[in-house]
């Protein structure tokens, strides 16, 4: 809960090209998710709400980023998981204000198997110009 919190409040207007990969110090905020669901619990929300209006505040595209991979599961399985996740967090988004125009969905990531338990619940949202 700390993280998602801590996350929460690194948003802070950066540059990114949609044509390529987000820079890593791009800022970005990260909406997490419980094991096996893409339903949005309230942290979830109030993260999307948050990077909302971070969003209206500043121009520029968001892309949002599902993470895949898990010891549970098919790959193909959790491959769609991220997807459903980041299309989750861009419908929060867009009903949150942020035009459409600006929202797209960036290729999934793997996740490294150390990093597996919580990186492979989450979502990013890349604040861009």
């Amino acid at each position: 809960m700390r993280r998602r919190l801590f996350l929460a409040t690194l948003l802070i207007p950066g540059v990114t090209s949609c044509a390529s990969p987000p820079p890593a110090d791009a800022p970005r905020s990260v909406v997490f998710f419980n094991a096996d669901s893409a339903a949005l619990d309230e942290g979830a929300q109030s993260t999307i709400r948050q990077s909302a209006e971070t969003a209206r505040a500043n121009a520029g595209p968001l892309r949002v980023l599902g993470f895949a991979g898990s010891t549970v599961g098919t790959a193909a399985f959790n491959r769609d998981l991220a997807r459903t996740r980041a299309q989750a967090v861009m419908d929060g988004l867009i009903a949150a204000g942020v035009p459409a125009s600006r929202v797209s969905m960036g290729a999934r990531a793997a996740v490294p198997f150390e990093q597996m338990p919580t990186e492979a619940r989450r979502v990013e949202i890349v604040f861009g110009s």
